[in-house]
């Protein structure tokens, strides 16, 4: 019985120091990230300021020249770090991607919780899911080869036509290459996440609720619209949230139809831009060739802003959806 004791202790143990460590691993890692990501930054907070998140021109200086020294930092004459435009692209994309893929993704949730049973709704599930699967490269091509030319063609014009009114969708065409696609990429490849979330939210509506509704002579848009969407609020805010965290960091498919546009500011909903996550991956290779190493601490430092873009996305979706728990916890209580 003694030896019985001991194994069943040492194993207890084991099985809670590797628990502890699992369940508090993502932590570490997140906090290993930041760090090393905020010690390579310093030298370039020294060197910019606050200017990198206000000023357009990034110009790497003369790598073969002679160096300036500022703020205690040596850099390349000429070389400018400013990250506005990044920062301002990779926004603007995110959010054309949630505004095409929110209602796409929702709407198609409800079809798959709702008005489909059997195969058809196993099949379609798992198209969804697969679609989610695509490798990003793969979406990046057919973009070039179909969206693009459809853009600069058809869709834009027809926009522009339309909407020319409005100063964002008026303007030059241009080649197809730039925001409205990255936008709409980026819509394609978090619609699966946001679908498959939504989804599952919406099974978790009682059914009682929802035959009562239709009992009452609700239609069918009334229950999903007055019972079943406010009852996964606060789990759809999650889905967005994280849809749009995906679109942010999403790099190769927005590289390829993006038109990595550098030192300009979007002009319309055509203008090329270039995200924070597509610039890193771009620019990382020439970035090493500078020897005082300023180019890549400047990346770095565009890494740090979008990590904290992504965090703070994150922690409001918490914050909007706290006190409408609050304020059913104390119903409960009631």
């Amino acid at each position: 019985m003694r030896n019985v004791s001991r194994t069943a202790k040492v194993a207890d143990y084991v099985f809670r120091v590797v628990a502890g460590f699992c369940a508090s691993s993502p932590a570490i890692f997140l906090l290993l990230i930041a760090g090393i990501v905020v010690y390579q930054s310093i030298p370039v907070m020294h060197f910019m300021g606050w200017s990198f998140l206000t000023h357009t021109r990034w110009d790497l200086g003369n790598l073969y020249g002679a160096m300036v020294k500022k703020n205690g930092v040596t850099a390349p004459v000429g070389a400018s770090y400013g990250g506005l435009v990044f920062i301002v692209g990779t926004l603007l994309s995110s959010a054309i991607a949630l505004v095409i893929a929110v209602p796409i993704a929702i709407l198609t949730a409800v079809i798959l919780a709702y008005r489909v049973r059997g195969a058809i709704a196993w099949i379609l599930s798992i198209l969804v899911e697969l679609l989610a699967g695509i490798p990003s490269v793969v979406i990046g091509l057919w973009g070039i080869l179909v969206l693009v030319p459809w853009i600069s063609a058809h869709l834009a014009p027809f926009l522009r036509h339309v909407l020319g009114y409005i100063p964002f969708f008026g303007g030059q065409v241009g080649s197809g290459y730039g925001l409205l696609a990255s936008g709409i990429v980026l819509a394609m490849m978090i619609v699966p996440i946001i679908t498959a979330t939504a989804r599952d939210l919406l099974l978790q509506v009682p059914l009682l609720a929802r035959e009562g509704g239709l009992g009452i002579g609700m239609t069918t848009w009334e229950v999903v619209r007055y019972i079943s969407l406010p009852y996964v609020r606060d789990g759809l805010v999650g889905a967005i949230a994280l849809g749009f965290g995906r679109a942010m960091g999403e790099t190769m498919a927005v590289l390829m139809v993006s038109g990595n546009a550098m030192n300009i500011l979007p002009s319309n909903l055509y203008s090329p831009i270039s995200t924070m996550a597509a610039f890193i991956a771009d620019q990382l290779d020439s970035a090493q060739t500078d020897a005082s190493g300023m180019a890549v601490h400047a990346l770095s430092e565009l890494a740090l802003v979008l990590l904290v873009i992504t965090l703070a996305t994150n922690l409001l979706a918490r914050w909007l959806v706290r006190p409408r728990q609050g304020r059913r916890k104390a119903g409960v209580a009631k």
